[in-house]
């Protein structure tokens, strides 16, 4: 981390005394726990794809005491009609959760359990371990978007749940502060970059692209087609919980300002088109549209996903069904673009049934955004308006431009929204019933693979 922003800094020109404050970006789901007073971690990272939680998980889902806590919640929602009961109301644990992976550690890693008896041990996210390391371990705190990714925070009341703390026997002393996404964190060790730089931001990745794609205005909406997709629909200062797909989050907190988000994710989306090219199914990524395009068709070849752990499945794995000998590459090819954007639709649909705000811009980024096939068919399925930046990296851009608010070196968002550049926008061009037999192929083929 510290080699790569010292060596890109050196690659362009500038020097390190010139920065006028630094923003963090980082994946959200991965976290880690340490002694306070010696700063030693007591086990490696624990990312979000770690399974040693699942008998836990399984355990806890079928107990009588989270029926009860259904129950109880139904109720409270129904009598008060406050969406701050809906969420308990069906709730399910996953192997996803960092709540039932730090559960895991305190029952199975002796040292972080004895520490917390003694207030001395604390849990981070990749944000707050660095932030705690580039500062020498001189500050300790994480931001509103950060922590209510683990789903430990509650973002109704803006803090660490006490409630599921006591249920899953977690110490909530453990917790960093929680601070504004925007805001000065202290400044690095002078010895790590030869000047004390600034740490003017941190947030987590997916809300840091919202803020990059300039997505400030309720409706406004982002995906991100990374290694997995993400949906996220700019809520305003409006929290809305709901069943199913979708999960709320503050996309980012500063000073009075309060921004939610609601987000819906899908797997396999990346993950998908680096396994075809690992097994050569193409020699570059870039070909893969023109592939797709060759064929009018996938002559009913579906790609099941199922190459990323699956929480509600551990045991999933991905599929092809509807293979002939007459299936090629490019059908092959096709299946899996098609699955991504038969995903966007079901995702999309739910947004809109769900969420109860009129939906504004669509602006896309990540990786897979530069697939036009992709981004062209779920255009078309959505019958919606996409737009795609110059710039798909849109996680370090939104760390930066919180970095730059806070240190005073943009004033407002505006400046922000005329730094903007789009490289293409992608408008219907079919009409998505032209894709129903398919799309019905492949949700025929999805109630197939379940629990394989």
């Amino acid at each position: 981390f510290v080699i790569v922003i010292y060596f890109r800094f050196l690659a362009a020109g500038l020097h390190m005394r010139q920065i006028a404050g630094l923003g963090i970006s980082t994946q959200r789901g991965t976290f880690i726990t340490w002694h306070k007073r010696t700063g030693k971690p007591f086990h490696n990272f624990i990312s979000w794809q770690d399974l040693r939680s699942a008998e836990l998980v399984n355990s806890w889902n079928n107990s009588l005491l989270l029926k009860v806590i259904h129950v109880i919640f139904t109720v409270l929602h129904f009598l008060t009609g406050n969406d701050r009961y809906l969420a308990p109301s069906f709730l399910t644990f996953s192997t996803h959760q960092a709540s039932m992976k730090l559960s895991w550690v305190f029952k199975n890693i002796h040292e972080a359990e004895e520490a917390a008896k003694k207030n001395n041990c604390c849990f981070g996210t990749v944000d707050t371990w660095l932030l705690y390391r580039l500062t020498n371990g001189s500050v300790y705190a994480t931001d509103y978007s950060n922590a209510s990714s683990t789903g430990i925070f509650e973002p109704f009341t803006k803090c660490w749940n006490p409630t599921l703390c006591n249920l899953l026997s977690i110490p909530v002393s453990i917790y960093p502060p929680v601070r504004d996404t925007s805001f000065n964190f202290g400044s690095t060790d002078a010895e790590i970059f030869g000047v004390p730089i600034p740490i003017m931001a941190m947030v987590a990745d997916q809300q840091s692209a919202m803020f990059g794609e300039c997505c400030f205005h309720p409706g406004d909406v982002k995906l991100t087609m990374g290694t997995g997709g993400f949906w996220n629909v700019n809520t305003g200062e409006h929290l809305f919980a709901s069943r199913g797909s979708l999960y709320p989050l503050i996309g980012w907190k500063i000073g009075e300002e309060v921004v939610y988000l609601t987000e819906g994710s899908i797997s396999d989306v990346g993950t998908a088109v680096k396994w075809a090219l690992d097994i050569e199914l193409f020699t570059s990524v870039d070909e893969t549209a023109e592939m797709a395009q060759r064929t009018a068709d996938s002559q009913g070849v579906c790609f099941i996903p199922g190459l990323q752990v699956s929480g509600d499945d551990p045991y999933l794995c991905a599929s092809f069904m509807g293979l002939k000998p007459s299936t090629n590459r490019n059908h092959l090819v096709r299946a899996i673009l098609e699955s991504v954007a038969f995903r966007n639709k079901l995702l999309y649909d739910i947004i809109v049934k769900k969420v109860h705000i009129p939906l504004r811009t669509i602006r896309a980024d990540g990786g897979v955004s530069n697939n036009s096939f992709v981004m062209q068919m779920t255009s078309d399925l959505i019958n919606k308006k996409i737009e795609k930046p110059a710039n798909v990296e849109m996680s370090s851009l939104g760390a930066a431009f919180l970095a730059g608010l806070a240190s005073g070196f943009w004033t407002d968002k505006k400046q922000l929204k005329k730094l903007r550049r789009i490289e293409a926008v992608f408008e219907p061009q079919k009409d998505s019933e032209e894709y129903r037999p398919a799309m019905d192929a492949w949700l025929q083929a999805m109630k197939r693979s379940p629990h394989w």
